[in-house]
């Protein structure tokens, strides 16, 4: 089982994980949660109305990271719009993101919280051993097959990772390249990723 899950009788998922995996996966999903920031409930209201119905920003983020985890709703496929399709687009983008993007956050977060209360939960249980064996019940399968692909999102968007062949020149970097730990972790949770895809599988 190591490095790799698998199913548990009634649902859900196990993996077995070492000190430095689960480190790792805590640290990155802290890093994820500290990028998306605190929700609207955290930054000052105690109206329940007023939550539900606060408007998110218009603006697509200024960080990279964050575009790509929360990218405009409305792209041309086909390429560069005229100017006309362009505006359009971006006021369509701009109107959808206001109305959601609070809502993606919210959900990013929880998954990204998930990820770190179980891990959490693990260490205590295992404390004085190396490692030991993760098991999630089916919805903290969902949160966390949600919260690696954000994290891969978040990791390959910093490596400039666009398609399949970007990762393919990943496993030639050399051992010297000051980008190899990333991507490590990058193909590492990919890893992970797709076992627990595998194990969720009807």
């Amino acid at each position: 089982m190591p490095g790799q899950f698998e199913p548990l009788p009634g649902g859900g998922a196990a993996v077995a994980l070492d000190d430095v995996e689960i480190s790792i996966i805590r640290s990155l999903a802290v890093q994820l949660l500290e990028l998306i920031g605190p929700g609207p409930a955290e930054d000052a209201s105690d109206d329940p109305l007023a939550e539900l119905f606060a408007e998110g920003p218009s603006e697509p983020p200024s960080d990279p990271v964050l575009r790509r985890l929360f990218p405009d709703a409305y792209v041309d496929p086909e390429g560069a719009p005229q100017a006309k399709e362009a505006e359009e687009q971006r006021a369509h983008s701009a109107e959808f993101r206001r109305y959601t993007e609070n809502d993606l956050r919210a959900g990013k977060r929880d998954n990204a919280l998930a990820v770190v209360r179980t891990l959490d939960a693990l260490s205590s249980a295992s404390a004085g051993e190396e490692g030991a064996v993760l098991k999630l019940s089916p919805e903290e399968s969902q949160q966390w097959l949600r919260a690696l692909n954000d994290l891969r999102l978040a990791i390959g968007s910093r490596l400039e990772i666009a398609d399949e062949d970007d990762t393919d020149l990943l496993y030639r970097l050399p051992d010297e390249d000051p980008r190899k730990p990333m991507v490590m972790a990058y193909l590492w949770l990919g890893g992970l990723q797709e076992s627990l895809v595998g194990t969720l599988m009807p």
